[in-house]
Order: structure tokens, then C-alpha cells, then sequence
């Protein structure tokens, strides 16, 4: 089997906000078609790591490495942005555009794209998860599911090679959250790499190939699901996992 080089390498990795230090040296890397969770109590540095990942913050040392590029020097912030696809905890849709415009209009500005060509594109996109017939639709009025299933569509419109997702399920009602991990489900299965910030452990357990476990800015522990939810080695990582699963 040859060795790939990963999509993703973190190297040393530190962040503070004035005297509050986040990131206290952290490492790890992404292979190509890895699901990669990043599980910890809030405050452990997760989001900050992806923010990183996605040049929303300048880490203060250390280095990252995707797609073999250098991000943290490099030259077109936007060209590197138009590869990673974000989904937030907020959806973040533009509130004056319907759902077909809102993946359009990324398509049109960022890459370029004809209007049929962002039409076509946008409403595969929303087949996929469900939304075409909400196509028309004011992105006001649509529930929060359905807002980040077209946030998701909106993303892989432009064609991500990594997907990105912070908690994307945290400001859903219960009974929305199933719908959107499906969605990721199915995303997983299709191969895209994909770095997920999540509070839901059956999704880290069931859908990633590998468990990152953050605590106070650091890697606690990271590994298989299996060996991580079965067998932790860390007195932290097991006082974390007899909290989270019910």
C-alpha cells in the first residue's frame, strides 16, 4: 500500500486571545476521504482549531499545511478558501436571497460561474440534500434543519476538496439534527474528507474514521472510535466519555 501525504498536517499549533491561551501546541494530520472528529467540553479549543484551519484566525506559532500549500503564508487567502468548505453552527445564508441563490451566487462571484452553469450546480446540490423544492423559497422562513442542509449544499456548490463543519448541529432543535447528520452520512460515504467539530458521539463513534479528543488547548487523546469509546487510555478521556454518553 503506497503512503499518501496528508490533506491536512498540524504542526505545534498555538493560539492566544490576550492572556487566555486556547491552543497549546497541537498536532495532528488528515488523510484524503478521512472523517475526522474533534470531541472536548466547550472552551477546549476546537472551534478555534478549525478557525485556523480555515485562516478565520492567524494562529500565533507552529504550522499547517493543506493540500501541500503553506496557508499560513500564503498569497491568495480566497483561491485557498474557494477549496475548504465551511458549514457554522449558524447556517450564515444570506437572509435576502432565496435558497437557489444562495448557492448560486458564491458559484458566480467566486468561481466564475455562468448563471445556468450555478443554476445546474445549486440545484444538484439541493436534491442531494433534500431541498430542491424549497429552491424558490425565502431563507427566512425555513426551519434551521433545513437551513444548514442549504448551507451544506451551498458549500460542496463549490466543489470543497475538505469540508469543515463547527458543531453544525448545536443550534438545531432535536428533532432537526437527524436530518443534517444524514446528510453528513452521506458525505462520509461518498469520501469527502471531512474535519467535523461535534457534541454528538454517535456520530464520532459511527460515522469518523478517526477521534480527536481536545481538553484545556491540548490533544488528550486521539485514535480509532473503536479504541477511543472502548478503550482510553487517559483518566481524562474517561471522566469525558462517562459525562457525554448516556
Amino acid at each position: 500500500m503506497t503512503q499518501t501525504k496528508p490533506i491536512v498536517e498540524i504542526k505545534d499549533i498555538h493560539k492566544s486571545f490576550g492572556a487566555l491561551e486556547v491552543l497549546k501546541g497541537v498536532d495532528f494530520y488528515v488523510n484524503e476521504g478521512q472523517v475526522v472528529t474533534l470531541i472536548g467540553k466547550s472552551g477546549s479549543g476546537k472551534s478555534t482549531l478549525l478557525r485556523c484551519i480555515n485562516l478565520l484566525e492567524k494562529p500565533d506559532s507552529g504550522t499547517i499545511t493543506v493540500f501541500g500549500e503553506d496557508i499560513l503564508h500564503t498569497k491568495d487567502v480566497n483561491a485557498y478558501r474557494a477549496k475548504v468548505g465551511m458549514c457554522f453552527q449558524q447556517f450564515n445564508l444570506f437572509a435576502n436571497m432565496n435558497v437557489l441563490q444562495n448557492c448560486m451566487v458564491p458559484q458566480e462571484r467566486v468561481l466564475h460561474k455562468s448563471k445556468a452553469e450555478a443554476e445546474e450546480k445549486a440545484m444538484h446540490y439541493l436534491k442531494k440534500v433534500g431541498m430542491e423544492s424549497f429552491a424558490k423559497a425565502s431563507s427566512k422562513t425555513i426551519s434551521g434543519g433545513q437551513k444548514q442542509r442549504v448551507a451544506i449544499a451551498r458549500a460542496l456548490c463549490m466543489d470543497p476538496k475538505l469540508m469543515l463543519f463547527d458543531e453544525p448541529t448545536s443550534a438545531l432543535d432535536p428533532e432537526m439534527v437527524g436530518e443534517v447528520l444524514n446528510v453528513m452520512k452521506q458525505l462520509a460515504d461518498e469520501g469527502l474528507t471531512m474535519i467535523v467539530v461535534t457534541h454528538e458521539m454517535n456520530f464520532a463513534k459511527e460515522v469518523s474514521d478517526h477521534v480527536v479528543f481536545m481538553d484545556n488547548g491540548r490533544i488528550e487523546e486521539q485514535g480509532s472510535p473503536e479504541a477511543f469509546f472502548n478503550h482510553p487510555t487517559s483518566e481524562r478521556t474517561r471522566e469525558f466519555l462517562a459525562r457525554s454518553i448516556h
